[in-house]
């Protein structure tokens, strides 16, 4: 259906949003992506690279208007090798500067949409590939990637301008990165350490970034990466609630599941004991700027009045 060249190594990190209305992709590049899925799927404004054009107008129902002077016998290797002349769309100057559209190629029986470099709404560079990338399920735009080995850190992104909210030095490889969803916390797996220290999973709470819990590993085994599970194999932590009945914070709140390199799967309760309300809408969630917290609708309460 379609396929996104941006990066020049290899993918090795993927994330959507809850709303299904972005996603971002991490790459041994050193770079993370962020794409808007309406964006990138809209309908192209190139020329494909081979063939007649008579399937780009079976698709338009006419000849497009970027395409100047042609007729459906034309080849489109010809048309292509004048596409920087062609107008912008409301344009009058065919010189205009456009922005990259995706284009449509042949693909065995059919058309392949090829989205190049300049699709990206954003690019986050790092100093390490990026593997660990997710979206915060009950902040809308909140976004945290975690860089590898040269990069030992965790890094929070505004979605939607693209800002850098905070960094926290981990000094070790981020190998994964899990949002809980009943707190205002954060668990990131590490795997190689830089200095050595021995620990594997940690969870920060937002947007204070303070480590609320340590765990560590024996010897040199490493967290490859981790998954949230719903539940625990073993629910043995259990507590007296209102009107005598037995629960499971495990049960409500969940675990990970991480693989590591001693080629064992580990069930962790990582979130803490003193839960940290998630708070939607909360002033600071997005770094304490009241202009991205306006942008998500977060007021703040004050006395100053504008005038």
């Amino acid at each position: 259906m379609a396929k996104i060249t941006v990066h020049t190594q290899q993918i090795c990190g993927l994330a959507w949003s809850p709303d299904g209305e972005c996603f971002a992709t991490g790459s041994n590049d050193n770079a993370c992506c962020l794409f808007e899925v309406r964006d990138i799927l809209s309908p192209p404004t190139d020329i494909p690279a081979g063939g007649s054009l008579q399937t780009l107008i079976n698709n338009f129902g006419t000849v497009p208007t970027f395409v100047p002077n042609a007729t459906s016998h034309q080849t489109l290797g010809s048309l292509l090798g004048r596409q920087e002349q062609f107008p912008v769309l409301g344009s009058s100057s065919p010189r205009a500067i456009r922005t990259p559209r995706p284009v449509y190629i042949p693909a065995g029986s059919g058309m392949l949409l090829q989205i190049g470099e300049g699709r990206q709404k954003h690019k986050w560079c790092h100093s390490a590939a990026v593997k660990a990338i997710a979206f915060c399920p009950w902040q809308r735009g909140l976004l945290a990637t975690g860089g590898g080995s040269n990069d030992r850190a965790v890094h929070f992104y505004h979605a939607f301008s693209g800002a850098c909210l905070a960094t926290i030095n981990v000094q070790a490889q981020v190998t994964s990165l899990i949002w809980s969803t009943t707190r205002r916390e954060i668990a990131a797996t590490f795997g190689y350490a830089q200095p050595e220290h021995p620990y594997r999973i940690a969870v920060f709470s937002w947007p204070d970034c303070r480590q609320v819990v340590a765990i560590p590993w024996a010897d040199e085994m490493r967290a490859l990466y981790a998954i949230s599970y719903p539940g625990g194999p073993n629910e043995t932590r259990r507590h007296r609630g209102e009107g005598g009945r037995w629960w499971s914070r495990t049960a409500e709140e969940g675990c990970i599941v991480v693989a590591s390199s001693d080629e064992s799967v580990k069930f962790h309760e990582v979130w803490s004991d003193a839960r940290k309300s998630v708070g939607l809408g909360k002033p600071g969630l997005l770094g304490g700027s009241d202009i991205l917290e306006g942008m998500e609708g977060i007021e703040k309460e004050s006395k100053e009045v504008i005038r």
